[in-house]
């Protein structure tokens, strides 16, 4: 039989007057900006990098048209006092806008050690890498944009999907970041860490933003604010619309449109969000290609070059369209929190990573096909008490979702299918469950404890494999724990210890035979894996505007189960081990410049001993920040990513790659407040890197039998943008 997707089945004809009508919204308020104070911390003013970095507090806007208040703004990720763990975090607009970024997934490289890269298109979910996971799509680290979690369990492409061109930076207010599975609050997916990402409720003015760049590089943007019926309401509206062809042989043709409404009002003590967002895209992917390839510079008589494709018919489209809202009240009895978001998304992926390998008439071309509907909801309570006499917070949360999934893999020519390797529809029901204390043990000791426990329940109908239907269902209870000592001289010290897990791909839960001819035997993998970390760690401010962490870590999962949607099966190996040291700074050494060092290394083994393919052993990042008295400021930034074992023996290990971005900003006051022209300047001194690399059987059209090779996908030449910023 034969599986195909109908493209209309999510409202992509709405996304055509959704956009019209927050464009509309965004230009009829051309009075929005306010000055009225923050109704929430993540609507706090931005400050300097300068002042951001200072340990001490800062008091601003004392002059008399502002007698009324006044605002204390302290270092926007000062958290002594406030962290359970050393690499723990927040990153503030601030720090965001002061960066170039290639793509939106890059605002995650803010978290000290992590890495975000491409292997395909620009419309697909980005590789991601940190503390020796290559993360693939988004696997064990858990990520969520108001409150709505963005991971996509048994996803057609790869599980735990993380799909982040859907994100505005413009948007980002605060990203708030953890690292291994200490916290009570965090389930699926959550081991490696996990990011909350925080929109505006507000903007400060009405913003209009154009870029122009190499390679057809076309993006626009428009948002507003506005306060309704007397300042109780605010409506905030943006819209995005993108385009562009990259530097590959074949044009990648992304076109991206984004929109996203939201309404608030309250204050900390009372107050509600909901969000509309709605985003598209659709694109053609350059993928990996083999290295012997490039070294010999052609293709079936014709010229190969570094940006040039096998299958010029991969890529795809995509689309999401979300509903989510945040209620919240704070009283003297405690604060509760109410959540709750619905999710419609499609997914068409045309790829082909061994050209002619199993199928040498037609080529290897694959499609994965993912539709489904996403209903979460998500509720806390917490209050203060006491414990033997001793002062304690305790919090308890309920967290439920529930996927309903329609998948297929297909083989594919050009898009166009051949044959249906897999058809399934998929339900799962994911219920969380958590209570945590934390008690001031002495004056100088705090500690927390923590337990959660996760029940998932999977039920596969296989339209193609009756025999791979089935339900299954798995269970996992984890404790977690914290001791924090200090402040001793602007330090403290941290000891973190807990249990976490990942789900398995439902499908790979109740299957019997693989579903591809000769249909052999299979076994079913288990629900939940379970990991296992510790970290011993310092963060300190001894030394005036110089905030350092210092992180010991380790994790352990009991099995690297991976189901891999590329070839509709599971591939399980042994238990696994990683360990490692990161070391990150962040000073202002001058009132005018402030300068970020981040360091990581890891350690990553399986149980046998034999290394675990695409681990990064080496991650730095470095980053000078010039903000002049006048209107001009300047960014560098350094990245590099160390080289690893791309097979378990170490017989064969990536290049490592250094990476530099630069940003120039020119302030145009004249122009209206906030206004400025940017120069971004990506892959500054021109260097031939891959933003991935791998190591498989490929086999060539001509080529006689499979060879196992080197597959890279070249990062982009040095390309430049110009972003015109206009506040009104």
């Amino acid at each position: 039989m034969a599986w195909r997707y109908t493209p209309g089945s999510l409202p992509g004809t709405m996304m055509g007057w959704a956009l019209a009508a927050a464009c509309t919204a965004a230009q009829a308020w051309p009075g929005a900006a306010t000055d009225s104070p923050s109704d929430s911390p993540s609507d706090s003013p931005a400050v300097s990098p300068a002042a951001e970095a200072a340990p001490d507090l800062v008091l601003a806007n004392l002059s008399p048209a502002h007698a009324g208040r006044v605002e204390v703004v302290g270092r926007a990720d000062d958290s002594l006092g406030s962290s359970d763990a050393a690499s723990q975090g927040s990153v503030r607009a601030e720090q965001i806008r002061s960066r170039a970024a290639l793509r939106p997934g890059e605002l995650l490289e803010f978290i000290p050690g992590m890495v975000v890269t491409q292997h395909s298109g620009d419309g697909k979910a980005n590789q991601y890498f940190l503390r020796g996971f290559n993360l693939d799509h988004g696997t064990d680290f858990a990520t969520q944009v108001n409150g709505m979690p963005v991971n996509l369990p048994s996803h057609a492409h790869g599980q735990g999907y993380t799909d982040l061109n859907f994100v505005l930076p413009e948007l980002v207010q605060r990203i708030d970041y953890r690292k291994g599975p200490y916290f009570a609050a965090s389930g699926d997916f959550a081991s490696a860490g996990g990011a909350d990402i925080e929109y505006r409720s507000r903007l400060d003015a009405p913003l209009a933003q154009l870029t122009l760049g190499q390679h057809g590089y076309r993006r626009g943007v428009l948002g507003a604010s506005n306060a309704l019926g007397g300042g109780a309401t605010t409506l905030l509206a943006a819209i995005e619309l993108m385009a562009n062809d990259g530097p590959w042989s074949t044009p990648e043709g992304l076109r991206r449109s984004n929109a996203v409404l939201t309404a608030s009002s309250g204050d900390a003590a009372l107050g509600w969000q909901a969000s509309w967002m709605a985003y598209q895209a659709r694109w053609t992917a350059t993928d990996q290609v083999p290295q012997r390839l490039i070294s010999a510079g052609r293709l079936d008589g014709r010229p190969f070059g570094r940006f040039d494709a096998v299958d010029t018919s991969d890529g795809g489209d995509t689309a999401r369209l979300s509903l989510s809202g945040q209620w919240h009240r704070r009283t003297d009895a405690g604060t509760t929190r109410w959540s709750a978001y619905a999710l419609h998304y499609r997914l068409q992926l045309y790829s082909n990573f061994s050209y002619a390998l199993e199928r040498p008439a037609t080529g290897d071309q694959f499609g994965q096909h993912d539709q489904r509907s996403v209903l979460g909801l998500a509720t806390s309570h917490a209050f203060s008490h006491e414990i033997a006499g001793l002062p304690a917070r305790s919090e308890l949360g309920l967290q439920w979702r529930q996927d309903q999934i329609r998948l297929a893999l297909t083989e594919t020519q050009r898009r166009q299918t051949l044959a249906t390797t897999r058809d399934d529809a998929v339900r799962q029901d994911l219920l969380g469950a958590y209570g945590q204390t934390a008690v001031e043990l002495a004056p100088w000791l705090r500690g927390s404890f923590g337990l959660r426990l996760d029940s998932l329940h999977n039920r596969v109908d296989s339209l193609s494999l009756s025999a791979n239907s089935g339900t299954a269902a798995g269970q996992r209870l984890s404790p977690k724990l914290a001791l924090v000592a200090g402040p001793f001289h602007r330090t403290e010290f941290f000891l973190n210890a807990g249990r976490g897990m990942h789900s398995n791909d439902a499908r790979s839960s109740t299957q019997a035979v693989d579903p591809s001819p000769p249909h052999d035997p299979a076994s079913r993998q288990a629900v939940l894996v379970v990991s296992r970390g510790a970290e011993l760690g310092l963060r300190s401010q001894a030394l005036s505007g110089l905030q350092s962490s210092l992180a010991l870590w380790r994790l352990d999962f009991g099995s690297e189960l991976v189901f891999s949607g590329d070839k509709g099966t599971t591939e399980a190996s042994e238990a696994s081990r990683r360990h490692g040291v990161e070391f990150n700074n962040r000073w202002a050494a001058l009132p005018w410049l402030l300068l970020d060092a981040d360091l990581a290394w890891t350690h990553a083994r399986f149980a046998s001993g034999a290394r675990i393919p695409n681990a990064v052993e080496q991650v730095a990042s470095l980053a000078a920040t010039l903000r002049a008295a006048g209107p001009w400021q300047a960014s560098l930034h350094w990245r590099y990513l160390g080289a690893g074992a791309l097979t378990p023996d170490n017989a064969v290990r990536s290049q490592p790659a250094l990476n530099a971005n630069l940003r120039l900003a020119y302030a145009l006051p004249s122009a209206g407040p906030g206004s400025a022209l940017a120069l971004e300047v990506f892959n500054l001194f021109d260097r031939r890197l891959n933003d991935i690399q791998y190591f498989y059987a490929s086999r060539l059209p001509g080529e006689p039998a499979a060879v196992n090779d080197r597959h890279v996908h070249p990062a982009e030449p040095r390309s430049l943008r110009l972003t015109l910023h206009l506040g009104f």
